[in-house]
């Protein structure tokens, strides 16, 4: 792999072509001068948002084929809170396989004793709790706060800003995050206007993957 780029392969596990946009965007900074190579997919068979747990079965074995016969990336990204899949497609391939939630909370922990988590809807808290217990976590967690919002919605709706700041400042100032993560991959555009609101660090788990990718294939690179 030494001589050219490293290649990450991002996946939105909904069809929603707007959440694969926003992704697009908020990863522009990473793509510096001699810095990786993204591509960023869309997964046809998917729902147009994840938000159930129907949802996130629906999408396991399409992911998997889908970086089984991925020949191109060094590692995939699914861009997904919910992390769809992430175990069996680490069994379908040799490259390494990220899931961006369980980056963004590594990374919120890596700036913050506790953090918050801004989720889309309530019936999205009790998954992610249930993740978070599995990661043996559930203690650094102040708090998840939902938006009642859909995917679509906090992708591309004209007042989710508004209500991604009201409930992240309940995170904040009720229940004592010092970093906020950003609980789904549609939202990634808010995540420096917010951050520059609320004075600590919020994270775009989508931007924590990648870069993880990027220091793991470095690593492997150079050993």
């Amino acid at each position: 792999m030494s001589g050219r780029s490293v290649r990450i392969h991002v996946i939105n596990p909904n069809s929603n072509p707007g959440v694969t946009r926003g992704i697009e965007e908020a990863l522009q900074p990473l793509r510096f001068s001699d810095g990786p190579e993204i591509f960023c997919s869309t997964l046809a068979e998917g729902p147009f948002g994840i938000e159930t747990q129907a949802d996130v079965e629906s999408v396991t074995m399409p992911l998997r084929r889908l970086v089984e016969s991925d020949n191109f990336a060094d590692a995939c990204v699914i861009a997904c809170y919910s992390d769809p899949g992430l175990h069996v497609c680490r069994e379908a391939s040799a490259r390494p396989v990220f899931g961006i939630a369980e980056c963004g909370v590594l990374t919120a922990l890596s700036r913050a004793d506790h953090f918050g988590v801004i989720a889309i809807r309530q019936r999205s808290i009790a998954r992610h709790l249930r993740y978070l217990r599995q990661m043996g976590l559930v203690d650094r967690l102040a708090g998840e706060r939902a938006l009642e919002m859909s995917v679509a919605e906090s992708a591309a709706g004209e007042n989710t800003f508004h209500r991604m700041l009201s409930v992240a400042r309940d995170l904040k100032e009720q229940d004592g995050a010092d970093a906020i993560v950003m609980g789904c991959a549609g939202m990634a555009r808010h995540r420096q206007p917010l951050e520059e609101a609320l004075g600590i660090p919020v994270i775009d788990p989508t931007q924590a993957a990648v870069t993880m990718a990027l220091g793991t294939v470095r690593l492997n690179q150079a050993s």
